[in-house]
């Protein structure tokens, strides 16, 4: 049985971290190609996508709304762009065909059988995840790698966006296997936090990139599976799917008898021929309340108590060669806030997520200087401001923003220009 303390600080550390980031020799010159991804049976859009540089780390993923920019170096213009998701075949296109900027990538979902020999390898599903962290580092580069990544943040109360934020990083992954930490360097950044429809309660996360980085199970997999808790979940195979033309094994978890103080539930996604994990998908427990009250909290006023409502959490990893890299993450926190001698309570949806646009091997041991770390606990609303420069990202790939944040940007960008004019109206 876990410490209930330890399990506690593992799953606020979900939430509650920091980052920092380094920065890759950028290009100066680039082409933006924009276009959507779709489902080729329903048409439904397909969010989350990842959309690759053939021969390249240069990447992307799409946003809700299946709507993806993707910024190519001059010197790549005559490559093809591989488009991914799991579940769903390839799609090779080349970059030629998406210079209309309304390009729409079809995506069909494929079929999927395992051998009787793959299906025999594990006497069952717990086996298999065992063997997985097990043997993590197997698949994993050696040495330390620089990647430059976009994040961004937002805060709504209800449906109403209240803050966003967004950064390009760069970090330091260092070796599964490694004693020294993950490292990430702010590099560049805006926000915009509308601290009046925050009311009384100011909403904060604490850590930044640093939240969506540390869901990385195969670097910190303590934060979901320790030695003690691994064997506290039941573990199912469920039906296989592909990834990049590969087979994938599929295995829900869920715990047994409500035995630990945090439980979870969800499906990890396995490469069949490298046992490497390819994504994850799961879900905090949130139905029993006395539990879990005030457990995503670091700070609060004595008069508040916080329910979550829901904590989703998803990590996706590519390949490269023969090793595997983390790719992606996202986490979405909704919760409730009661204030006593408030009449109503107060709903809020933190979501955050981070996309590895670009990434190199360190092969010179290259390091950030301490001065220039972020901590875990950095609260990164508070650390930056910006949002005027309509080309403020130049050549960095970002997630595409959907269209409640959009609107919250060009909400944004007229405050700004009406206080310009106001500012000419006063000093003239």
């Amino acid at each position: 049985m876990e410490n209930s303390h330890t399990l506690k600080r593992y799953t606020s550390t979900l939430l509650l971290l920091v980052f920092v980031l380094f920065s890759l020799n950028a290009q100066t010159g680039f082409k933006e190609y924009q276009g959507k991804v779709i489902d080729g049976r329903t048409n439904k859009v397909i969010e989350a996508a990842s959309l690759n540089i053939n021969n390249t780390n240069i990447s992307t993923i799409t946003n809700s709304e299946g709507e993806f920019t993707l910024k190519v170096p001059n010197q790549y213009l005559d490559s093809k762009v591989v488009v991914t998701f799991l579940g769903y075949n390839t799609f090779v296109v080349p970059l030629s065909q998406l210079a209309d900027n309304n390009y729409v990538v079809t995506l069909y979902e494929a079929v999927t059988k395992l051998s009787a020999v793959n299906i025999a390898a594990f006497k069952n599903a717990e086996s298999l995840i065992r063997k997985v962290l097990s043997d993590k580092s197997k698949n994993v580069s050696e040495g330390s790698v620089f990647m430059t990544a976009f994040y961004r943040e937002t805060i709504k109360r209800r449906n109403r966006n209240v803050s966003l934020t967004e950064a390009v990083v760069n970090i330091l992954k260092q070796p599964n296997l490694s004693k020294q930490r993950d490292a990430i360097q702010l590099w560049k950044a805006r926000k915009s936090t509308d601290y009046k429809r925050l009311d009384t309660v100011s909403v904060k996360l604490q850590g930044g990139p640093f939240s969506t980085m540390f869901l990385d199970i195969m670097k910190y997999p303590e934060y979901i599976f320790t030695d003690e808790s691994i064997g506290s979940y039941n573990y199912v195979f469920d039906n296989p799917t592909t990834i990049n033309n590969r087979t994938v094994y599929v295995v829900n978890f869920s715990p047994k008898a409500n035995q630990l103080r945090v439980n979870y539930n969800g499906k990890l996604f396995i490469d069949v021929q490298t046992l490497a994990l390819v994504s994850a998908n799961y879900v905090l427990d949130v139905s029993d309340m006395k539990k879990t009250k005030n457990l995503l909290v670091k700070r609060k006023p004595s008069d508040v108590e916080v329910y979550p409502l829901e904590a989703i959490y998803k990590v996706d990893y590519k390949e490269k060669g023969d090793k595997w890299y983390y790719s992606y993450s996202n986490l979405s926190l909704t919760f409730k806030v009661n204030k006593k001698r408030q009449l109503f309570n107060k709903v809020y949806t933190l979501s955050s997520e981070m996309a590895v646009t670009d990434w190199v091997e360190n092969s010179t041991d290259k390091k950030i200087k301490n001065k220039d770390k972020l901590r875990p606990s950095v609260i990164i609303t508070d650390a930056i401001s910006g949002f005027s420069d309509p080309d403020f990202w130049g050549e960095y790939n970002l997630i595409e923003p959907d269209k409640s944040i959009e609107s919250a940007i060009n909400k944004i960008k007229k405050n700004i220009e009406k206080q310009k004019e106001r500012d000419k109206t006063v000093n003239g």
